[in-house]
């Protein structure tokens, strides 16, 4: 039986598929997850903050909290979707000059399991610096997830980002099983 309470933290940058955050959100609730939205502020733009506040029941984060307001919960599992070049080869130097920097450099420390769906055009994938990152954050145990050519997610489509394919490797990485 699934443990009760699931935490998923979703942390979402500024890329297309970010307009369709909601159906990953969606997706994990019926799969028994409690969801919480941490948003980098270019990704703000591409979907309805409101619309995802209403379906996780609490605040979008983008900035760190004021000083003495309650803590995010420590999820028991991360996915980073849509994940652009910036913030994958930000998070793999350690920088954390953002707020969903900072839990994404806190918690790979803490070792929570961590998936990513890059959302990288071909000339950005094929720079060094980005196989750099993708090996840097896959020795710290971060389930990155691209197609044979290093570009895409396996099955994304620029109709369809493949939502699904974070959610069952965010189970198994927990155990919870996939739905």
């Amino acid at each position: 039986m699934p443990r009760k309470n699931r935490v998923l933290s979703v942390v979402v940058s500024g890329a297309g598929p970010a307009a369709d955050v909601g159906s990953l959100v969606k997706q994990a609730i019926e799969r028994g997850w409690t969801v919480q939205v941490i948003a980098t502020p270019s990704a703000l733009a591409f979907f309805e903050e409101a619309s995802v506040e209403g379906l996780t029941g609490s605040p979008v984060r983008s900035a760190h909290r004021a000083p003495g307001s309650p803590r995010s919960v420590i999820p028991d599992a991360i996915i980073v979707a849509p994940a652009t070049f910036n913030l994958l080869n930000q998070w793999a130097l350690g920088i954390a000059d953002s707020y969903a920097l900072a839990v994404l450099a806190e918690q790979t420390g803490m070792g929570i399991p961590t998936v990513v769906l890059p959302c990288v055009s071909g000339p950005l994938a094929s720079r060094p610096q980005f196989a750099r990152s993708l090996k840097m954050l896959r020795a710290e145990g971060v389930s990155v997830l691209l197609d044979p050519g290093g570009i895409a997610p396996p099955g994304a489509t620029d109709e369809d980002f493949p939502w699904k394919l974070a959610l069952d490797e965010a189970a198994e990485m927990t155990g919870f099983g996939a739905g």
